[in-house]
């Protein structure tokens, strides 16, 4: 088990997703037990599709998503408050005027703009593993503020949440918390849609009150639970999804839906509702069941061959006669009088393929100048009137909505060796030289500046899911 750890937190990446993942899970758990008390549960539901159409706005005006749907998304969840109040508008109502109205205007800004790209699928459907060093830190800052709040908060939020008549009777402006309790929802959801993504984020905010009812009452106790089954899930589910290559987020949401089941089995027997002795019958069974499903390796994903990949979608199409491939002057190229033998090696792993690359190119200031090794299929690509040929190494994986993609880099002999030849297409290779990049028309694109270059006979998994 330690050494599983200490595999993974090798990873800068998963060690980024550990701190804002715990950080989330605990703020969605504490707000989860006021929001189903007060029968608010699915307004986490209805603003996360309100933060997966100013995701849509964000990438149709090429700006940075969290910072555009923060501040939509909190007047958003006013608005909602102000709705559910009015009397002509019931709670629910008003939930899927907003949700489905977001929806909607995101999908139009979608089709009429970038159509869907890898980004927008991983808000839509979560993908922890790849954020951006400002994400985690505006996450960290973000997520304790909502920590402090709810601590310095906890006797009002509790007196509104159980009793918001009496509450208003003794001087308490429910009104004013009630606020506070839609601030600090609204800006949890954004947070953890990176994590979970806008279809299963209000499970992480439903399902752990849900499970501490089970068995506590009293609300501090519920709380404490909440909070606890929180995080075990998040920390259990994304070892599963690291061991089994399943997706995070889902791998989460599955887990609390077994500690649900298994609260609900103790409280039934609690109650003398159902004979521990038929209980006792279905868990043998269950394990039984697990015992032979847990029986050898997991499937090897690498069987799946797909050869209809696209170019990695972070690659944009370089202009005409541009790049290194073409004998162009790339910004970044070092000589080799100045390349640094001594600099830090970065392999690329088979077993984090996709999520590796992907933070390179979200961390691309942290990478440049360094030493990238990876294997993979070496493909050629030549663009309807441009001459050039560009080169890279890549593996396939999923892409967005359920399509087929790839990831890697493309690949080019450093300035002081262009001459060397190339292997064919579809070799499975060894590459490894300085990551480095070109400037064209203002855009950067990124690309591996070659020192070495070698066809293998023994080939890895062509199609990767992580």
């Amino acid at each position: 088990m330690f050494g599983l750890l200490s595999e993974m937190f090798s990873y800068p990446f998963l060690v980024r997703a550990f701190v804002v993942g715990v950080l989330v899970s605990l703020c969605a758990a504490l707000l989860g037990v006021s929001l189903v008390l007060k029968r608010y549960s699915m307004i986490g539901d209805g603003l996360s599709h309100v933060g997966f159409g100013t995701l849509a706005l964000a990438t149709a005006l090429n700006m940075a998503p969290l910072s555009v749907s923060i501040p939509i998304v909190i007047a958003a969840a006013f608005l909602l408050l102000r709705l559910s109040e009015n009397s002509k508008i019931a709670g629910d109502a008003a939930i899927a005027l907003i949700s489905t109205g977001s929806l909607a205007v995101g999908v139009v800004i979608i089709s009429m703009t970038t159509g869907m790209n890898t980004d927008v699928c991983n808000y839509l459907f979560g993908s922890i593993l790849a954020m951006s060093k400002n994400d985690v830190y505006l996450s960290v800052v973000l997520s304790l503020m909502v920590l402090v709040l709810f601590a310095f908060f906890y006797n009002k939020l509790f007196a509104i949440t159980f009793d918001e008549t009496f509450a208003r009777a003794t001087g308490v402006k429910a009104g004013l918390y009630n606020m506070l309790i839609a601030f600090l929802t609204a800006v949890t959801i954004v947070l953890g849609m990176r994590m979970m993504g806008a279809m299963l984020i209000s499970s992480l905010i439903v399902f752990p009150a849900l499970s501490s009812m089970r068995l506590f009452k009293k609300f501090r106790s519920v709380t404490i639970s909440s909070a606890c089954i929180s995080v075990l899930c998040f920390f259990t589910g994304i070892i599963i999804s690291y061991v089994w290559d399943t997706p995070t987020g889902a791998s989460i949401v599955i887990l609390n839906i077994v500690v649900f089941l298994v609260f609900l089995m103790v409280e039934n027997i609690l109650n003398g509702k159902i004979p521990i002795k038929a209980w006792a019958g279905l868990a043998s069974v269950f394990l039984v069941l697990g015992s032979f499903s847990g029986c050898g390796n997991p499937p090897f994903l690498g069987a799946k061959k797909n050869k209809a990949g696209t170019l990695p979608v972070s690659l944009e199409i370089p202009p005409e006669n541009s790049g290194p491939a073409a004998g162009g002057t790339p910004n970044h190229v070092l000589s080799s009088q100045d390349r640094n033998l001594d600099s830090p090696l970065v392999e690329i792993k088979e077993k984090m393929f996709i999520a590796q690359v992907n933070d390179i190119y979200l961390n691309a200031d942290d990478y440049l100048g360094k030493t990238i090794k990876l294997e993979g299929l070496f493909k050629e690509e030549k663009y309807a009137g441009i001459d050039t040929t560009y080169f890279f190494v890549i593996r396939y994986g999923p892409g967005c909505c359920g399509t087929d993609g790839n990831a890697g880099f493309e690949v080019a002999w450093d300035k002081e060796i262009q001459d060397r030849p190339y292997p064919q297409v579809d070799d499975w290779v060894a590459a490894e030289g300085k990551l480095s990049y070109y400037e064209e028309d203002g855009y950067p694109y990124l690309y591996i500046a070659l020192s070495s270059l070698e066809a293998l006979d023994k080939r890895g998994a062509e199609f990767v899911s992580q």
